[in-house]
């Protein structure tokens, strides 16, 4: 160990989550050889080696991964790389291949000049504390030196057989995808071309530019293409994806979004019914009707925290065999491994579809009619956020408000709900408010104005 190898990090980069910047900024390859060198401290602790690696289909991604890689090497790691490919195939791969840990490269759904890092450790998530000791190792060169290796492992299509090892359809369906030109492209072709049914496939090519669109499929301007496909082609279902799917969009045979706290109310009904009276899970963004449909199918609600690796680690505490977040992080570990894979979760949902006599846009309509706020999003400063939430929560305690303070808070009213909470990874608040007509949405969203206002945040018209 040597203290001249000190790295220091762009403070800016460590997140609650994941390790992430702007590349040639706040991020670079010097930046990963230091990361890889740094995890290999944490993991040698344990007494783990074996660390399998993959990375997206940004322009950036090969750099980082050669970088990451050699860093893990130097620090005693034996690397398994699986090359590139989605984030959840290097999920799998740590499972099959009976790895130590693993990391993928993956700026996400983030812009093309970003990227950043996501970590297992063990079978678990690695986040929170765990990010911000990596700075620290790094930071006082307090580095392993050693002699791994690395060998390039083939897990495609182990991971495509298990994909489709899930399929259960009794009939052909009619599907749009858009990868959106993330990392899925080349995974995504395989799959549809193992599955039943016609298959339209949009911006396949794996591409870190992403010239069609921006890939995230939670804002609805990015549907748009996949919603004229459905509608044009009399499709069934449009399923979209982001950079590295994790996360999934989906649209409805008439072209309408089906929002994943809606979608999770068509997977948790076809779960129940193998386990009865399991816990479900969700943030604290979803809407009141999945928690009322889960309690109907006679399962356990739990509303739980913001945050894909929270959720993840309240499953394996609660034994939870499904769970999904509004951002479209979805989770199954009924016959799957508990994280989030969008392929996975559409695979299940096309077996749903293509077993019943009912069409996705039959569904749709089944659901209560409420009105509600898309997620809104109020600049904050970093050391303000926190406090303003407080301060909201400690008002309404005094008003006796109906408050749950799970993550933030979340008040329920004769008119429906509304949320506040600050952000983990950015500088701002998040908000969102549902009722059940537009009189009550417009009473909820003064009544958060109001409260935002008391704390002397600049609110926008909204």
């Amino acid at each position: 160990m040597s203290k001249l190898d000190a790295h220091r990090f762009d403070p800016t980069v460590l997140r609650e989550y994941d390790i992430r910047g702007t590349i040639g900024e706040t991020l670079s390859a010097v930046d990963a050889r230091a990361i890889g060198r740094a995890f290999a401290k944490v993991l040698s602790r344990t007494g783990g080696r074996r660390v399998a690696v993959g990375y997206d289909g940004r322009v950036s991604s090969p750099e980082l991964e050669l970088a990451l890689v050699d860093g893990l090497v130097k620090s005693g790691c034996e690397v398994l790389r699986i090359g590139r490919g989605p984030t959840p195939m290097l999920y799998f791969a740590v499972w099959h291949l009976g790895a130590d840990a693993g990391i993928m490269i993956t700026g996400s759904h983030n812009p093309p000049d970003q990227n950043g890092f996501k970590m297992m450790l063990g079978k678990k998530p690695f986040y929170g504390e765990q990010i911000q000791e990596i700075g620290r190792i790094a930071a006082e060169g307090d580095f392993v030196d050693g002699k791994g290796g690395e060998e390039s492992v083939a897990v495609v299509d182990p991971y495509l057989d298990k994909l489709i090892e899930a399929y259960a359809g009794k009939k052909p369906l009619k599907v749009a995808w858009d990868n959106g030109n993330g990392s899925a492209g080349e995974v995504l072709q395989a799959m549809v071309a193992r599955l039943p049914g016609e298959h339209i496939l949009l911006n396949e090519t794996i591409d870190g530019t992403f010239p069609a669109h921006h890939p995230d499929p939670t804002v609805a301007e990015n549907l748009e293409q996949i919603q004229e496909a459905v509608t044009k082609n009399g499709c069934d279902i449009g399923i979209a994806f982001d950079g590295d799917a994790d996360r999934i969009g989906v649209v409805d045979g008439q072209g309408r979004i089906v929002w994943a706290d809606q979608l999770l109310i068509l997977l948790a009904r076809s779960v129940l019914k193998d386990h009865p009276g399991a816990t479900i899970i969700s943030d604290v963004k979803a809407s009141q009707i999945l928690f009322d449909a889960i309690a109907d199918a006679g399962g356990k609600p739990l509303m739980y925290k913001t945050g894909h690796s929270l959720i993840k680690s309240k499953m394996a505490e609660t034994k939870s065999p499904l769970a999904g977040e509004m951002s479209g992080h979805i989770f199954f570990a009924d016959r799957w491994y508990g994280f989030d894979d969008a392929l996975y979760v559409a695979v299940r949902t096309l077996s749903i579809l293509a077993s019943t006599d009912s069409s996705f846009a039959d569904f749709r309509d089944s659901l209560p009619a409420l009105v509600n706020t898309p997620e809104l999003r109020f600049p904050c400063p970093e050391a303000r956020k926190f406090a303003v939430v407080a301060e909201v929560r400690d008002h309404l305690a005094a008003e006796g408000a109906d408050v749950d303070g799970i993550d933030g808070v979340r008040v329920k009213t004769a008119d429906g709900w509304w949320l506040l909470r600050a952000s983990n990874t950015q500088a701002v608040l998040v908000a969102r408010c549902e009722a059940k007509d537009e009189a009550g949405l417009a009473r909820l969203k003064t009544a958060l104005a109001n409260e935002l206002a008391a704390t002397g945040v600049a609110v926008p018209a909204f």
